[in-house]
């Protein structure tokens, strides 16, 4: 049995001394600058500036400096190998995709354990020999050029397939003949966040015009286009189909229903709600905004006997399923077709086999019922235990499809499901070296700050003694309505053989209970956010599962944001923190790619003096207290992060390391040729985790048993 080992009394004496002398650390001397911004005639200091320039010689040097800090510290971490070699082991087991039918044959991925990215294999039937089809590791020598999109055309002619560079959201399509596995000379560049919409012997996509030289990952990102491209011409030759010039911070992305009867047009200018036109591919007709505002979400299911199926929280947040008449498309005719479940929250639709397949969220976990295309419910679909299905993709007659299922301590598990029996079939499963029935996952509620009560999955083995020296790892999100699901992570699994617990909230502001919930957590009601994941802290102190001294935090993007503003906040109530690619300036967070998209969620310094004076009190940034004791940071960030700019975390940890004068380490680490998470290299990923826990390790005084 693993466990951890305390270190001497000495040593543990020395780690919870008092922090208050100067740091061991010899951190790179930041310049300070002199840039000074008003706001509603408050006027903020902003000495970090230049680091925005991410690009510029004198970045480039504070970031090899920093990295230099940072990495000789973790060198130094006697088990640090040990911890690489063990996460490797763990690692290396097959990993195979639910399989999926397009153009007549079926297609999957797979990884054989370390590879840096999944291999995609075709197979004319599900008993014949897969064949490799595309092998995105042959694209780049160490991995750092990731597939993000792979899409057959619907005669099963050709391949769509997009790929990103060094974690970039910037994405360049490519078409591969299926029959002969000829990559043509089609090359599409400066796409974002487009799908490939077949129609015909081309596609729809979304683009944006060429950004200025050395503005490619930090500039904004406007005047998005639909386009059509006909497979074997240039980008050149592209038909332009849609654009708003009146409102260049909209953005659009195209789809077409399986008949290829619609186009279907979404129009976002932020992370919640979005605009739904329409387009008939048949008639050729104008362009019909059915809704033209952005308080709601609209997604086209697909198109049925002159029907299109959206699904939408218009007049209900927690969703449902309505039917749009296209020769009669205003909202008072829309008829519902799925209503709302008053307790559960729909989380997606799909149809196949003649059936409609409703994933609905249950307390954060997966629960599919089967409708009929009327709307009748039949029947549920049974699954293994609490966790997390995906998949039901296929046509409206195909009889078969599969479904993926996992959660925290049930790797994942393919099944093929027959909708005309509702009967499913184990289909694939992977052994991995870990024993997995040794552990448990329990679901808890607590109370927050203001009385609500919060659901927080609790992971560890059986057995656990709740006398407080549990070394505990608590994740959390809170945002943009994301659902924190009971999913299977690697990752995890060297932490829990260690006796580690590992715990995620699941916080206000993401969509595990809908609009309402994600609402809460929103704007003037961010503040929720933070209460809820402090509560879920306490909770785990107060219950006995751990202490402050054993405690570690982590969050990415906007999770980055809530690990920056609660240690800020209660400094005292965690050991170490790992606030990772975070949205750290809060003032200044709209002005880079995307990020004016989130204002939905943050609000923006300029709206009004009440919202500027709200975000500086919780921004990262600018909440930074000389006297805190802080807990031990190490941020993490990388080069490619057009998503959120690096310069957050720069400038982050450059106030942190100049106000904080204790012992503790404030770290950052910058990873080169990689971007927001999305893509990363198996091999990228190993090393950075191996760097989290060998961090929290040592700073907890503990030696993993390895």
């Amino acid at each position: 049995m693993k466990h951890l080992f305390l270190l001497t009394l000495t040593a543990m004496l020395v780690l919870n001394a008092c922090d208050c002398n100067k740091s061991p650390y010899e951190y790179p001397e930041t310049k300070k600058g002199d840039v000074v911004d008003e706001y509603f005639g408050i006027k903020v200091a902003d000495p970090y500036r230049w680091l925005e320039d991410d690009r510029s010689a004198e970045t480039a040097e504070w970031v090899k400096q920093q990295n230099e800090v940072t990495f000789s510290y973790l060198e130094s971490i006697p088990y640090r190998q040990k911890i690489k070699e063990r996460l490797t082991e763990i690692w290396n087991y097959p990993r195979t995709s639910a399989p999926f039918k397009a153009g007549g044959k079926y297609f999957f991925s797979k990884n054989d354990g370390l590879q840096n990215q999944s291999v995609y294999y075709m197979q004319e039937s599900l008993d014949s020999e897969p064949i490799l089809f595309l092998n995105p590791n042959t694209l780049s020598n160490d991995g750092t050029v990731s597939l993000t999109n792979f899409s057959v055309s619907n005669d099963g002619k050709y391949l769509g397939y997009g790929i990103s560079r060094g974690g970039s959201d910037w994405r360049e399509f490519y078409i591969k003949n299926i029959e002969t596995g000829e990559t043509l000379s089609d090359h599409l560049k400066w796409i974002k966040f487009s799908g490939i919409a077949w129609y015909k012997d081309g596609f729809f996509y979304n683009r944006y015009p060429t950004p200025t030289k050395g503005d490619e990952l930090k500039g904004e990102n406007k005047n998005s286009q639909i386009y059509y491209h006909k497979v074997g011409t240039a980008q050149e030759a592209d038909q332009l189909i849609y654009e708003d010039t009146e409102n260049p911070d909209w953005s659009f992305s195209a789809s077409v229903t399986d008949d290829e009867k619609f186009l279907i047009i979404s129009v976002t200018e932020s992370t919640s709600g979005n605009a739904l036109y329409f387009k008939s591919l048949e008639t050729d007709s104008p362009v019909i905004k059915v809704i033209n505002s952005f308080e709601k979400d609209y997604s086209v299911i697909e198109h049925v006997n002159g029907k299109l199926w959206v699904y939408t929280n218009d007049d209900a947040p927690k969703y449902q399923v309505l039917s749009l008449d296209t020769e009669k498309p205003e909202r008072f005719n829309w008829t519902t077709l799925i209503p709302e479940d008053k307790h559960n929250v729909l989380e997606g639709i799909s149809l196949t086999g003649g059936k409609v397949f409703a994933n609905y969220q249950q307390d954060a976990h997966s629960q599919i019922k089967v409708f009929s295309t009327e709307g009748d419910y039949l029947y549920d679909v049974e699954l293994p235990s609490v966790g997390t299905v995906s998949g039901f993709r296929g046509k409206a007659d195909d009889p078969e499809t599969f479904y993926t299922f996992s959660s925290y301590t049930y790797p994942s598990v393919v099944y093929k499901y027959n909708s005309e029996t509702n009967e499913s079939e184990l289909y694939s499963q992977t052994e991995i070296d870990f024993d997995i029935d040794q552990y448990e996952t329990k679901q808890i509620k607590y109370l927050s700050k203001d009385g609500t009560e919060v659901p927080m999955f609790i992971v560890h083995k059986k057995g656990l003694k709740l006398d407080g020296n549990n070394p505990t790892w608590l994740y959390g999100y809170g945002g943009f309505n994301v659902s924190l699901n009971p999913r299977f992570d690697v990752r995890r699994l060297l932490w829990l053989e260690n006796g580690g617990i590992y715990a995620v909230a699941n916080l206000r502001g993401g969509g595990e209970y809908g609009e309402e919930w994600h609402k809460a957590g929103t704007k003037m009601q961010k503040q929720n956010v933070f209460d809820d994941f402090i509560a879920a802290a306490n909770y785990l102190v107060d219950n006995g599962y751990t202490k402050p001294k054993y405690l570690a935090i982590q969050g990415g993007s906007n999770g980055g944001l809530l690990i920056g503003a609660v240690i800020n906040q209660t400094p005292d109530l965690f050991r170490v923190a790992f606030p990772q690619v975070g949205v750290m300036d809060m003032l200044r967070y709209q002005h880079f790619t995307i990020g004016r998209y989130w204002a939905t969620d943050y609000g923006t310094s300029e709206d009004s003096k009440e919202m500027f004076e709200y975000l500086r009190k919780y921004s990262p940034v600018h909440a930074i207290n000389p006297k805190l004791n802080y807990p031990a940071v190490l941020v993490t960030t990388a080069d490619h992060d057009d998503r959120v700019v690096p310069a957050h975390s720069f400038k982050y940890i450059a106030t942190l390391q100049n106000a904080y004068r204790g012992k503790r380490p404030m770290m950052i680490r910058i990873e080169t040729d990689a971007g927001h998470g999305a893509g990363t290299p198996t091999s990228k990923v190993i090393e950075e985790w191996t760097d989290l826990y060998s961090f929290t390790f040592d700073q907890m005084g503990l030696i993993p048993n390895l």
